[in-house]
């Protein structure tokens, strides 16, 4: 038994099956006609299901007696050799169910043979199948025969006709191409498998209308985009900005524009601040105003509600500038006068909050806190433009001040310079060139200014004995800015800032020192210089390297002056 592959587990055949009976020889080899018949199948190898080539609609080859030809891969007619008179044919037996065809119980398959047509040159050939023959699939009766138990493989269950959809439907929500062919081409496949007549249903994609809706809002999306970025390219290109007309209503307001800001940002600050319409119209009015480049960094009183134009010619006109100017050599107490002004706040309240709270100012952490400074913030007000209107608080501005001179400061590496030129910080450097601001008088002076300082700072200095001797410090002490002191005034006042009776530098700054003050004190000339004297009493400063030189540039000074 083991050409049917009976082993263990397996389950015993029963006696009435027809491959089980005692079909003898003949009966053995009728059936293996029929195995031949259906591809070749030996004893020992059964394939699930036999191939039948394109048939369709239930119909069989040799169907009422004649031979159809199949067709191949390349679309060319072929007849399959088992039809061809390949296999001997058998007689038919007599089947006992009262059908043709059927299977007897000696396990042989009789079949009845047909006239052959005379117009068929394979006429004489037998046929297998040419009788129609009922359709046993999906019964007991189906064959080939079933296969022995131990061999029987369970059948799937048949899929689920595919509904028909009776709506017609456009193609692009149908579906169709290659996609569709392939699934009815799988289709006829299942059905010639489980061998079912079932008329093939051509498998449907489909499409919600939400494609649709999609395509539409991309298009419309597409549209709409184009379209609105083609009117603000127009608006750009060629239509005129939005503006106001006019001089601005009754309503005032300050703004304050920032150190280093552009046409565009200007705008953008006005427009928020109601003054005008759009920024694009004030870079237009700005561009061609004569002049309307050299807006300077500061606060503005402006009105509301202005034309760009009007805007612009405002912004030049110093009486809308609320601003405070710091300028170079300036003393603090005049700073803070300038700041109580421009606040309309009462006179003396910035100075009281400077030496209230110069500590939180953000003062470098160089400066000294001397108890004979005047002013702690002397010195770090550095000359610039600063907003200032009314609103504002006193420390705001300041703060400002105080920023700059820190950045500044910072930028020229005082510190480190400063022990390089004979000092000890930076804070001392910074009185020097307060000191040369304040006693120079043009920008040629300043260079040699500053070697006069550091050659009287000098411990060998013999002429002086290491007095400064500077006018301008009795001056900063006393508050005035006199240059006819008499000898007994300045010698019977022991001021700390009185340099005629007290050795080496002031307690700190005199001034704000500028930038062209500053460059000087670190690079001064190297010409001997040890005395100066403003021979017109103004302007005109002239240097000497010793003192009987001195003694001619005070003649020349007391005969300009009428002494």
């Amino acid at each position: 038994m083991t050409e049917y592959g009976r082993g263990p587990g397996s389950e015993p055949w029963h006696p009435q099956d027809p491959l089980y009976g005692d079909g003898g020889w003949e009966g053995q080899q009728a059936y293996a006609g029929h195995q031949a018949a259906y591809g070749g199948r030996s004893q020992q190898q059964y394939p699930q299901q036999p191939q039948y080539g394109d048939w369709s609609q239930g119909q069989q080859p040799g169907y009422d007696g004649q031979q159809y030809p199949y067709y191949g891969d390349q679309g060319h007619p072929q007849y399959d050799p088992q039809y061809h008179g390949q296999h001997p044919q058998y007689p038919q037996q007599p089947d006992h169910s009262g059908h043709q065809g059927g299977w007897d119980a000696t396990g042989t398959h009789g079949q009845v043979p047909y006239a052959a047509d005379p117009g068929d040159p394979y006429g004489q050939h037998p046929v297998a199948y040419g009788a129609e023959q009922p359709d046993l699939y999906g019964t007991e009766d189906a064959y080939p025969p079933p296969e022995p138990p131990g061999r029987r493989r369970p059948e799937a269950e048949p899929e689920p006709d595919p509904v028909a959809d009776d709506e017609e439907e456009h193609a692009f929500f149908a579906g169709g191409g290659e996609d569709d062919e392939e699934e009815h081409e799988l289709a006829g496949r299942r059905e010639r498998r489980t061998g079912k007549g079932r008329k093939p249903v051509k498998a449907k994609k489909r499409r919600t209308g939400c494609a649709c809706m999609v395509v539409v809002l991309v298009f419309g999306g597409g549209l709409g985009g184009v379209g609105y970025y083609g009117y603000k390219f127009y608006q750009n290109r060629f239509a005129p900005a939005p503006d106001y007309a006019g001089e601005g209503t009754g309503e005032t307001v300050t703004v304050e524009i920032p150190k280093g800001a552009g046409g565009w940002d200007i705008g953008r600050r006005l427009k928020e601040a109601g003054v005008v319409k759009s920024a694009e119209a004030f870079v237009h009015a700005q561009g061609t105003t004569p002049g309307g480049d050299s807006i300077q960094a500061g606060a503005y009183l402006l009105k509301k509600e202005m034309s760009a134009a009007s805007a612009v010619r405002m912004m030049l006109d110093p009486k809308s500038q609320n601003n405070v100017i710091v300028t170079p050599g300036e003393r603090n107490v005049a700073v803070y006068q300038a700041i109580d002004k421009k606040l309309e706040i009462s006179a003396g309240s910035t100075e009281k909050i400077a030496k209230k709270e110069y500590r939180d100012l953000g003062m470098p952490a160089w400066a000294r806190n001397s108890p004979e400074a005047k002013d702690p913030l002397e010195g770090f007000l550095f000359p610039g433009t600063y907003p200032a209107a009314k609103g504002m608080k006193p420390d705001a501005i300041l703060k400002q001040m105080v920023a700059q001179a820190k950045e500044r400061y910072a930028a020229y590496g005082l510190d480190a310079k400063a022990r390089s030129l004979g000092l000890h910080d930076a804070f001392e450097l910074v009185t020097v060139a307060s000191l040369v601001q304040a006693e120079g008088k043009t920008h040629d002076d300043f260079r040699k200014m500053a070697e006069v300082v550091y050659n009287r700072l000098k411990p060998t200095n013999t002429e002086t004995n290491q007095l400064l001797q500077f006018d301008s410090t009795y001056n900063y002490a006393k508050g005035t800015s006199n240059i006819h002191i008499s000898e007994k005034e300045i010698n019977s006042n022991q001021s700390p800032y009185n340099t005629y009776t007290h050795k080496g530098l002031p307690p700190g700054p005199i001034g704000n020192p500028g930038e062209d003050a500053i460059k000087a004190t670190l690079s001064p000339t190297h010409d001997g210089w040890i005395y100066f004297v403003a021979t017109d009493g103004t302007t005109n400063t002239e240097f000497a390297r010793t003192y009987e030189e001195f003694k001619q540039l005070k003649e020349k000074f007391n005969a300009s002056s009428g002494n």
